[in-house]
């Protein structure tokens, strides 16, 4: 869908992308402020913004429940939620054209005037808990929540929140709201049709009855390597794996893109290199490896799940594919491959305005970055094997690294899997 991105700056503060996209039928909101769990006032707090997310579309200036609040906010077919990531609260929300202003209107009566009573907070508290209860069964979660940790990042895992989450009370929930909810703190996405409405819009912004505050910097980490890790849990009878490569620097857009192909060629399909020949040996249902780009790191991450008896083998091909890649022996036709493949995903990438929205609001939200979508093409077709092989080579050299499993078995397997790793230092 063609569209058409403005990045305005409030007088209030407050900044954010309105996208035009003029056959839209419907609306997206979305809103941002750096209210994660890594801006809770104190630890023993954790679950803080969690909670307050939970909390977010209950009883406000106008509605007194939340019952009140969603029956009112979907009776015509919208949408509404709310997340909470490590930095990030976001609300959004999704809704039909023709009512796009009453929707951003119960937004702000959600972000703004909340009501934060003492039966919706206990209520949250038992759905906080059975949601971070579940997670435990989830050995991925687990897994990479721990190599966070390892790695030193400054986080809490799942167990650990919910040990703390009895030390919450509705005064810290308030304490949150107040602190981090404010206007040079926020950022928004609103996508859709914009003719006659970019005006009203902005003066509806303007008029939110939010503190001017701070727009908070990122917190910073210092992280390290660690010895092999080994989480058991005896009702894991295979080996869920992450190893986990860190850069003590943010990769430039041309980096990540080359990162991105690489990902592509080991680990991307069924015809991929490392995926592809274990998925023709047998030896493992599913893999990924990942480049994520950080404030002040980035990582390369290799993670799946494998029986036992398999795991040396496909390590052994791992190694050995990316052996070729220090070598740079990366055939040029895989890299034409990938870029017909990312070409492909490009175009298939913004079919709805939800898609549009995402393209801008995970980079936007991070450091206020307008990435340019029509531009994505060139950088595609831009990406060269020299650059793939640099970029590999440099996280191979980092020592910031660390081999992490969920598993029944003993640590001898992850130990002999750290050795045949160790020929790529």
């Amino acid at each position: 869908m063609k569209h058409t991105v403005e990045e305005v700056k409030l007088k209030n503060g407050a900044r954010g992308l309105l996208i035009d996209v003029p056959d839209a039928t419907v609306m997206s909101f979305q809103v941002q402020f750096r209210a994660g769990d890594r801006y809770v006032r104190d630890k023993e707090i954790y679950e803080t913004a969690h909670l307050m997310e939970h909390m977010a579309f209950g009883a406000n200036e106008k509605f007194r429940s939340e019952h009140a609040y969603e029956q009112e906010f979907i009776k015509n077919g919208a949408y509404h939620n709310a997340y909470t990531s490590d930095y990030s609260m976001v609300y959004e929300a999704v809704c039909a054209d023709f009512e796009w202003d009453r929707i951003l209107e119960l937004q702000r009566l959600a972000i703004v005037t909340p009501r934060f009573t003492s039966d919706s907070f206990e209520a949250e508290k038992g759905n906080v808990r059975s949601e971070l209860t579940g997670y435990l069964n989830n050995h991925s979660r687990v897994l990479w929540l721990r190599v966070q940790q390892a790695l030193g990042e400054d986080i809490l895992t799942d167990s650990q929140r919910l040990k703390k989450m009895d030390n919450v009370t509705i005064k810290d929930i308030k304490e949150h709201h107040r602190r981090t909810h404010t206007l040079n703190n926020m950022r928004f996405v609103i996508a859709g049709k914009m003719a006659g409405r970019k005006t009203a819009i902005k003066d509806f912004l303007e008029q939110w009855q939010l503190e001017p505050g701070e727009r908070f910097a990122i917190p910073r980490d210092e992280l390290h390597g660690a010895r092999p890790l080994l989480i058991r849990r005896k009702e894991a009878s295979n080996l869920n794996f992450g190893w986990s490569i860190s850069l003590p620097r943010e990769l430039t857009n041309e980096e990540s893109d080359a990162m991105g192909c690489l990902n592509h060629i080991l680990t991307g399909t069924l015809s991929s290199r490392i995926l592809g020949m274990a998925r023709k040996k047998g030896l493992v249902y599913g893999m990924f490896s990942d480049t994520s780009v950080g404030f002040y790191d980035s990582s390369w991450d290799f993670g799946g799940q494998v029986n036992l008896e398999t795991a040396e083998v496909l390590f052994d091909i791992i190694v050995r594919e990316l052996k070729k890649v220090l070598n740079g022996d990366i055939a040029a036709e895989d890299i034409e491959a990938a870029k017909s493949y990312a070409l492909g995903r490009y175009q298939m990438g913004a079919q709805t305005v939800a898609q549009i929205s995402n393209f801008y609001t995970r980079r936007y939200f991070s450091d206020d970055f307008v990435k340019d979508y029509a531009g994505v093409p060139a950088a595609i077709l831009a990406i060269t094997a020299e650059k793939i092989i640099q970029v590999a080579r440099e996280f191979l050299d980092s020592e910031v690294r660390v081999l992490a499993g969920v598993s029944s078995g003993d640590r001898d397997l992850l130990l002999r899997l750290q050795e045949k790793l160790a020929v790529l230092d």
